[in-house]
């Protein structure tokens, strides 16, 4: 059997779920009906991006409960279809609460990009690339 090559949730531990919830409605994004008081679920284009409580989020992975500073080797992306949506996105995200990391600027590789950190300090990107090209239902086409 082959695993399929999908990412169907990103699941992020935080530390206060009503918090990062209201952050990421505050976004404009919906909260899907599966939802509950004990774990948040965003339907997104392409996938669902779960909030789940850290330390439940840890021992469920049977990991120690650390929350070790610094970068933890992952970023989110936003992908938007023109460059002059990338700083509006930055804004509406500090808006929301959000940390601007890095404010919108043109890119070595010819793309456009931005950085923020959600309330538990994820590093979102708000990005557009020239090749983009999007599906219908709004998901990034790479192929």
């Amino acid at each position: 059997m082959a695993l399929p090559a999908r990412i169907s949730i990103a699941t992020l531990g935080v530390s206060d779920l009503a918090r990062s919830t209201r952050f990421y409605l505050a976004l404009g994004w919906e909260l899907a009906a599966g939802s509950s008081s004990e774990i948040s679920f965003f339907r997104t284009a392409g996938g669902v991006l779960a909030l789940y409580p850290f330390d439940l989020l840890a021992k469920d992975a049977m990991l120690p409960v650390s929350r070790a500073q610094g970068f933890g080797g992952v970023t989110l992306a936003i992908n938007v279809e023109r460059p002059e949506d990338v700083q509006p996105g930055l804004d509406v995200a500090k808006l929301a609460g959000a940390t601007i990391l890095k404010p919108a600027m043109k890119a070595e590789w010819g793309g456009v990009s931005g950085y923020f950190a959600d309330p538990d300090g994820y590093p979102w990107e708000v990005v557009w690339a020239p090749n983009s090209k999007f599906k219908p239902d709004g998901s990034l086409d790479v192929s």
